[in-house]
């Protein structure tokens, strides 16, 4: 495996385990209000974490297919995800 097809499938990986907290805790809080905005959030971070899956996928089995010139820019976009991620998880845990 190419370096940084893995570096982006390490990233992707982090951002499924991220979104993975962001669900349970928008189950609790469901849980707690029975409120319709964590159900469209769970949603949300289910979309994302699909996204991730798919991402993953293809970074591990497709990396010949793919330009190796396109890889610092998917990073950056998996980089900038990871970070509104994580904006998204401290707001919802504070």
């Amino acid at each position: 495996m190419e370096p940084t097809a893995a570096i982006l499938s390490g990233f992707a990986i982090a951002n499924m385990v991220l979104l993975g907290i962001l669900m349970f805790c928008f189950a609790k809080i469901y849980a707690k209000t029975k409120a319709q905005l964590p159900i469209g959030m769970i949603v949300f971070a289910g979309m994302l974490f699909l996204h991730n899956i798919i991402s993953a996928f293809a970074y591990f089995s497709m990396e010949q297919i793919f330009s190796h010139e396109v890889f610092p820019y998917m990073l950056g976009i998996t980089i900038a995800e990871l970070g509104a991620i994580v904006v998204l998880l401290k707001i919802t845990l504070d």
